[in-house]
């Protein structure tokens, strides 16, 4: 893989305060392409943060994970693209309806803006495993949910769905090889699971179909997070064809 193809299929996680936040753009200028900005930090900051990243050349994941009634949704997904972002992210678990609205919403958006951010739906998050979906009710298997809510979405206008790397070679097979398949429960070789349960290296999601990775702790949280942040570029280099 290309250098410069390394960089645009990593999204770095940015969950904390602004002040550590800023920070973290500021090492990363010049290195990281992508910053991915969730529930954390966004309520705290609002759609100024999105500007504040884009203003210093970085694409932005709004990782809100939109989930209400199609009104509701269809709102807010134009209101975040107005933000800015270039990546959205909406539950696949809201119904057909609900992720034809978020599309409708970025698309009014674009009327402003003059093009649409990518969508991508949530399918099973990567903290839940088959105990955690039979806690609320799913008896479905992990990957059968996943590619359930994956046929869903991309029949309703999104551009591609949150997976775990565990289904990203499946997703592919089942999505295409246009669609965007976002995977988090990434983890270098050697680095701490946190609460993610199903997980792979940067190079096995990207082998397995993943389009693009999101790490968070293990370049947020290293001593030196450009020196992380290189590392795992250094490995899809060499180890993705």
């Amino acid at each position: 893989m290309l250098e410069s193809d390394a960089r645009d299929r990593i999204i770095v996680a940015i969950d904390c305060d602004r002040d550590r936040a800023m920070e973290l753009a500021d090492a990363l200028e010049g290195h990281a392409q992508w910053l991915k900005v969730g529930m954390t930090l966004f309520y705290a900051e609002g759609p100024q943060i999105v500007q504040a990243f884009k203003e210093r050349g970085f694409k932005v994941f709004l990782d809100l994970k939109f989930h209400d009634i199609p009104h509701q949704v269809r709102g807010a997904a134009r209101s975040a693209a107005l933000a800015g972002a270039d990546l959205m992210s909406v539950h696949g678990l809201g119904s057909g309806a609900m992720l034809a609205a978020c599309r409708e919403g970025a698309e009014q958006a674009a009327e402003v803006r003059g093009d649409r951010p990518n969508l991508v739906a949530i399918t099973v998050l990567t903290s839940m495993n088959q105990d955690a979906l039979a806690e609320i009710g799913v008896t479905d298997a992990v990957a059968d949910e996943a590619a359930r809510l994956a046929r869903l979405a991309q029949d309703n206008g999104i551009d591609g769905i949150v997976c775990s790397p565990m289904e990203a070679e499946s997703m592919r097979t089942l999505l295409g090889p246009d669609a965007w398949i976002v995977t988090p429960g990434v983890r270098p070789a050697g680095a701490a699971l946190g609460d993610q349960s199903r997980v792979a290296t940067p190079a096995q999601a990207i082998e397995r179909g993943a389009s693009h990775i999101v790490v968070g702790r293990p370049i947020t949280g290293a001593d030196d997070p450009v020196v992380a942040y290189e590392a795992i570029v250094s490995e899809l280099v060499a180890g993705v064809e």
